[in-house]
């Protein structure tokens, strides 16, 4: 069985060790966000590439859920000594190395794709993982600017906003101010990487982990082509809710969910997505009541439990994920 993930980091690659675990035999290739990428001390730090990587190699942080295992934080205690920041974004000693080497090899030449296939080869995930493009996509968000005077004009009174790097909202400011609009830069103009369309084409199911729906899949949605390609290939496409109660499971994507008028709610995020593109969805047990209110939009529903507790508890759920699409193919 050839599966497509679209994944974020944490969720997505928690999402993924229980996949591997549910379906060894599968061929599964990863289309991971690369809209959270930043660039800091002049390297390449890709968040979400590295977490799919660390998690399915071994590597991971398991409590943080990000980051390196057994990590220390010299080189960053020194560039703060220097007085050189950004100190709110911790990059890890044994982290700077994967930056220093993705950098260094852009640097030579070579697309972000061909980086991660060579530094894929130290970790062994187990799954193809591609960067959703080479291209470069940072995703912003719009917020109130509280240093700026008031708008004039027809905006008289309102304070002044901008964009800001959708890490810092995340990680500095916590998503503690609202979001007025997330804006994946560079989108409209980037084209799949190399085995993107292709793995698409190719599979025989699609599945959008409990990741964040807006700046994780939603990101990898924007690049032009791969909705469609999606939409188009005549496969099952099973969405699994990031939303449990009302709330997200982890994170704050409800901020983001606001920020694009969606509601925090798992039927809400259904329709987000759409019949268009989604054809099987799975909520949460103690969202049982929204089944027939997805199930109203055109898409397949059904309840079960939804929390990554550990490794079997995720595979049951990447099973239930592929059982509904065995139904929709049916």
């Amino acid at each position: 069985m050839r599966i497509v993930v679209l994944a974020g980091g944490i969720g997505g690659a928690r999402f993924l060790r229980g996949l591997k675990s549910a379906a060894p035999d599968a061929d599964i290739t990863v289309i991971g966000n690369t809209g959270d990428d930043i660039h800091l001390f002049g390297l390449k730090v890709c968040p979400d590439l590295d977490t799919v990587m660390y998690t399915l190699g071994g590597g991971i942080h398991e409590d943080q859920g990000w980051g390196r295992a057994d990590e220390s934080f010299a080189v960053k205690e020194e560039l703060a000594a220097y007085g050189v920041g950004p100190e709110w974004f911790g990059l890890g000693d044994r982290d700077f190395a994967t930056h220093i080497v993705r950098t260094q090899m852009i640097g030579a030449g070579y697309p972000l794709s061909a980086v991660t296939e060579a530094l894929c080869a130290r970790w062994q995930p187990g799954v193809r993982l591609l960067p959703m493009t080479d291209d470069r996509i940072e995703t912003h968000v719009l917020i109130d600017d509280p240093d700026a005077p008031a708008a004039e004009g027809a905006d008289e009174g309102r304070p002044a906003r901008k964009a800001v790097h959708f890490q810092e909202y995340w990680v500095r400011l916590r998503a503690s101010v609202p979001a007025h609009a997330v804006i994946p830069v560079g989108a409209e103009q980037a084209k799949p990487a190399p085995g993107v369309l292709e793995a698409i084409a190719a599979a025989d199911v699609v599945l959008f982990p409990p990741s964040n729906p807006v700046v994780s899949v939603g990101t990898i949605l924007a690049v032009p082509g791969v909705r469609e390609a999606i939409a188009d290939a005549g496969v099952p496409v099973v969405g699994l809710s990031p939303i449990v109660g009302d709330a997200p499971v982890r994170g704050m994507a409800d901020k983001v969910l606001a920020a694009v008028g969606v509601e925090s709610t798992a039927a809400a995020v259904a329709r987000h997505y759409g019949s268009g593109l989604l054809d099987g969805w799975l909520v949460d047990t103690v969202d049982a009541a929204a089944v027939g209110e997805v199930e109203a939009a055109g898409i397949r529903c059904r309840a079960v439990p939804l929390m990554m507790t550990d490794v079997e508890a995720t595979a049951r759920m990447a099973t239930e994920a592929l059982k509904l699409a065995e139904e929709v193919r049916a």
